[in-house]
């Protein structure tokens, strides 16, 4: 079966969607560094759109796509995109959650070791003529208690990685959690708070709603043991980040790392003054096989979207 829809892609993707879509009969448009202007001038001619990150599909863009089906976005977190103006529309939109979980969950574990052995520390000590053998002692991850916050794919993912480390797991999320998964690392469920009180590392995996707008606030932070360590890889509005930088100046939390930001890009974040923090240019999916399997699963997904499997 050979499908004549027309689709833009606005951001840069691996050339295995277009690939795929091509040969499915889809004609494609590829302009990954297309302006809002550009696309509020064209979107009306398209039947399905796909973005990734740096793309924004607002209200006002949506409204134009008169004759759009699907929007589709190459990743996981879906703030980018008008969801309310795309049901008005009767557009259906599509991610790939399953494409970056491995990804994600292997960055947290790199930003685990680094915090618990000060590795950017003592790089950057080298760098300056500083050989500050004495002053980095570390900690072991092992018997640590690391508490995940949101058991999606990613954080389940992420609790298998810890497990193998021997880690202590704990566990909170606003749905059900796996059970099967709960009994596979011998996860620890609870409430936020006691989760918080009681974490030696904490990591987030929530997307970012008017619910988890600042989840993690002063008083939040004020609940975690001054040794410990938060690490964010899921949206930057989830955590304070005003609380967090006081919180880590006054030597109230050990250290954090973060890949996401209220405002990115985050060039001159106040958070980089500090030596206790580790910061990335949200590159949680950031690698081949992340991005390959994304655009994959977004083709195949379309492609049964226009057969009707799904």
């Amino acid at each position: 079966m050979s499908f004549n829809e027309s689709v833009l892609i606005c951001d840069e993707v691996d050339p295995i969607i277009n690939k795929v879509l091509k040969e499915n009969g889809l004609k494609i448009t590829y302009e990954p560094q297309i302006t809002p202007d550009q696309i509020k001038e064209k979107i009306a001619q398209y039947n399905i759109i796909i973005v990734r990150g740096r793309t924004t599909l607002t209200k006002e863009l949506i409204e134009k796509a008169d004759n759009c089906k699907i929007i589709a976005r190459v990743g996981v977190g879906l703030d980018n995109i008008d969801l309310d103006a795309a049901k008005a529309k009767n557009i259906r939109v599509i991610n790939a959650v399953e494409a970056a979980m491995t990804s994600v969950a292997e960055l947290v574990l790199g930003f685990m070791l680094a915090l618990a052995r000060q590795i950017t520390i003592g790089d950057r000590g080298i760098r300056d003529g500083e050989w500050l053998k004495n002053e980095l002692v570390g900690t072991e991850l092992k018997g640590k208690y690391f508490g995940i916050i949101g058991l999606g794919n990613i954080g389940k993912r992420l609790g298998r990685l810890a497990k193998g480390l021997h880690m202590n797991i704990i566990g909170f999320d606003v749905i059900p959690i796996d059970e099967e998964f709960s009994k596979d690392v011998g996860l620890m469920k609870t409430d936020l708070d006691t989760l918080l009180q009681s974490s030696d590392y904490v990591s987030l995996h929530v997307p970012l709603l008017d619910s988890t707008h600042h989840m993690i606030d002063a008083k939040k932070l004020s609940l975690m043991k001054k040794t410990a360590k938060i690490i964010n890889t899921s949206r930057g509005g989830v955590i304070d980040e005003e609380a967090l930088y006081e919180a880590l100046k006054n030597g109230n939390l050990g250290g954090a790392a973060l890949d996401v930001f209220e405002n990115e890009p985050a060039i001159k974040n106040k958070l980089a003054t500090l030596d206790n923090v580790i910061l990335t240019p949200h590159i949680g999916a950031q690698t081949k096989e992340a991005q390959s399997l994304a655009a994959n699963v977004i083709a195949e997904k379309i492609i049964q979207i226009l057969r009707g499997i799904i």
